[in-house]
C-alpha cells in the first residue's frame, strides 16, 4: 500500500528524512508497550448551495503529526502541525512522561495486508468548480419542478482526500490513501400555511462522478420530496409502549448508538458498558446477529487499515442471540489479552486513537417485510431518524423520527410528527420478534461522536419487529 505521493507529500516537500524520521520514534518508543507516529496530509472540500444561490464554498488543507507511547494503561501523546524533525523531538520528550522506568517491549506490528477498498485518485480534482456548482443548480430547479408546494431547496456536496502513514518503533510502515464524498438535498414544502422538511444524503469512499450520475442526485431529490410532502399530511404522534417496525437501512442508526457503543472495547474494559463481562451470555432474542464490517468496498466506514495499521475486517460481536465479542483497537486488546479487531480510529493527526465503529450492521433474517407489517395490529412504523441521545453505561436511548407512520390492522396508516423512541438499547436487542430479509446498509451519510472526536461510519439492518417500545409523541 505504498504510493508516490505520500513519499512526497510526508518528506520530498516537508523536508523530514525517511530514514531519520524511523530512527526518531524508535528512539522515542524505546521502553514502551505501543505506540506509533501519525502523519497525515489531507484536502477537503464543501459547497452549500441554498434557494438558487451558492451560499459558501471552502477548501481546506490539513497535515500534521500525532506521536503516541503506550505503557501499560497510561498513554502519552503529542501532536504539531509542523512536519519537521525538531518538532517531533519535542513530541518526544512528552513520551518520557510514560516510558521513563517503564521497560516494556514494543507489542509485534500489525499484519501487512494488499487488500483494495477504494481508489487512490483524489476526488477534489477530477471535476471542475462550475461542474460542482452547476449540479447544484441542476438539483434547486429539477426539486422545484418537481411539485408546486416546493419553497426552498438546499444543497451540499462535499469532498475529501485523505493520506495517512503509520510509522511504528520497529520500522514497520503503512500507507493508506482514503477518499470521501458526500451529497445533501434538503427540501421544505409548504401547504396550507404549514411547512415541513425532507432529507436525503448519499455517499461513500469513490470518487464525484458516482454522485454526478442523473440517477443519483434525481433519486435523493425524489426521496427528500416524498418525505417533506408526507409530513405535510402528518398527524400527532401517540404516545405509550407500543408494538414498533423499524425500517431497513439509515434505521440502523439506533442499532449503531444504543448498542453499538456499548460494545467498544474500552466501555468493556473498564466496565463501564451494560454489555461489560457478558460474553458468551444471550443478550438478544434468537436470530438477532450483529456485526461490525470496515473491509466492505467504497462505504463510508470502510478502511483499508485502521489507524493503528491494522487492517479492518468483520467482526461478529452478537450471533444468534449471543454476545461474542467487542471492537477492540491495539492497546485496550492488549490489556483485556485478545486480538485487535482493526477498530482504532482517530479523527486526525490531531487526535489519539480509540476503539470505533466502522460499518456496523444488523444482519437478515428470513421473515417477508411485508408479512411483519401486516401482523401488526395496531403500532408504528418508523421509517427514517434524525437525532438522538444515548448513555453508554445504562443503553438508554432517545430517537427522533423524520418520517413515521401509525399502523392500523397490518396497513400503513396516517404519517406521524413528532414521534420519538425511549428505550434501553440492551433491552431493545431482547424484545426483537420479527427479522425481515430485507437487510440494507445506509445511504452513506453516517458521522459517529465520542470523546469529542468524529469519524464516518455506515450502520444497517433489515425490518425489524420490536415488543414494547416507548413511543414519546402526543398525549391526546
Amino acid at each position: 500500500m505504498t504510493t508516490p505521493d505520500a513519499t512526497q507529500l510526508f518528506y520530498t516537500d516537508t523536508g523530514l528524512d525517511p530514514d531519520r524520521t524511523a530512527a526518531q520514534v524508535a528512539d522515542a518508543l524505546n521502553g514502551c508497550d505501543d505506540g506509533e507516529l501519525y502523519l497525515q496530509y489531507g484536502v477537503s472540500e464543501s459547497f452549500a448551495f441554498d434557494d438558487g444561490r451558492l451560499k459558501s464554498a471552502s477548501f481546506d488543507t490539513v497535515k500534521g503529526f500525532g506521536l503516541r507511547g503506550v505503557a501499560g494503561e497510561m498513554t502519552a501523546f503529542a501532536h504539531a502541525n509542523d512536519l519537521s524533525h525538531a518538532a517531533i523531538a519535542r513530541a518526544a520528550d512528552t513520551i518520557k512522561v510514560v516510558r521513563d522506568g517503564h521497560g516494556g517491549t514494543m507489542a509485534m506490528p500489525p499484519m501487512p495486508t494488499n487488500a483494495r477498498r477504494y481508489t487512490d485518485a483524489n476526488p477534489l480534482a477530477g471535476v471542475d468548480f462550475s461542474a460542482k456548482v452547476a449540479l447544484m443548480q441542476q438539483i434547486d430547479a429539477a426539486a422545484r419542478a418537481r411539485d408546486p408546494s416546493v419553497v426552498q431547496v438546499s444543497a451540499s456536496l462535499l469532498g475529501s482526500w485523505n493520506v495517512v502513514e503509520i510509522l511504528r518503533g520497529d520500522g514497520t510502515r503503512v500507507r493508506d490513501v482514503r477518499p470521501l464524498v458526500r451529497l445533501n438535498v434538503q427540501i421544505v414544502a409548504e401547504k396550507n400555511g404549514r411547512r415541513e422538511t425532507g432529507f436525503h444524503g448519499l455517499g461513500g469512499r469513490y470518487l464525484y462522478d458516482a454522485l454526478f450520475k442523473d440517477a443519483a442526485w434525481e433519486g435523493a431529490i425524489d426521496i427528500a420530496l416524498a418525505q417533506a410532502l408526507v409530513n405535510l399530511d402528518s398527524v400527532d404522534a401517540p404516545a405509550g409502549e407500543m408494538t414498533v417496525v423499524l425500517g431497513p437501512g439509515w434505521p440502523g442508526i439506533l442499532l449503531h448508538e444504543a448498542i453499538g457503543h456499548g460494545l467498544e472495547g474500552d466501555f468493556n474494559r473498564k466496565g463501564t458498558s451494560a454489555f461489560s463481562g457478558r460474553i458468551g451470555e444471550r443478550v438478544a432474542a434468537p436470530g438477532v446477529t450483529v456485526v461490525d464490517d470496515g473491509s466492505l468496498d467504497q462505504r463510508r466506514g470502510s478502511l483499508i487499515v485502521d489507524d493503528e495499521g491494522t487492517p479492518t475486517g468483520r467482526t461478529t460481536l452478537i450471533e444468534d442471540g449471543i454476545l461474542k465479542g467487542y471492537m477492540q483497537d491495539r492497546l485496550n486488546a492488549r490489556l483485556m489479552g485478545v486480538a485487535p479487531t482493526g477498530n482504532g480510529r482517530r479523527e486526525s493527526y490531531a487526535h489519539a486513537p480509540m476503539p470505533r465503529m466502522t460499518n456496523t450492521f444488523m444482519l437478515g433474517g428470513s421473515e417477508d417485510p411485508g408479512a411483519i407489517l401486516s401482523s401488526v395490529k395496531k403500532g408504528v412504523f418508523a421509517k427514517s431518524f434524525g437525532g438522538g441521545q444515548v448513555d453508554i453505561t445504562s443503553g438508554k436511548f432517545v430517537f427522533s423520527c423524520t418520517e413515521a407512520y401509525e399502523i392500523e390492522n397490518g396497513r400503513l396508516g396516517r404519517p406521524l410528527k413528532g414521534a420519538t423512541l425511549i428505550g434501553n438499547g440492551p433491552d431493545v436487542l431482547t424484545r426483537v420478534r420479527a427479522i425481515g430479509n430485507d437487510m440494507a446498509l445506509d445511504e452513506g451519510v453516517g458521522i459517529c461522536g465520542k470523546g469529542g472526536q468524529s469519524v464516518p461510519a455506515g450502520v444497517g439492518q433489515p425490518t425489524l419487529l420490536v415488543d414494547g417500545l416507548t413511543v414519546g409523541g402526543t398525549v391526546g
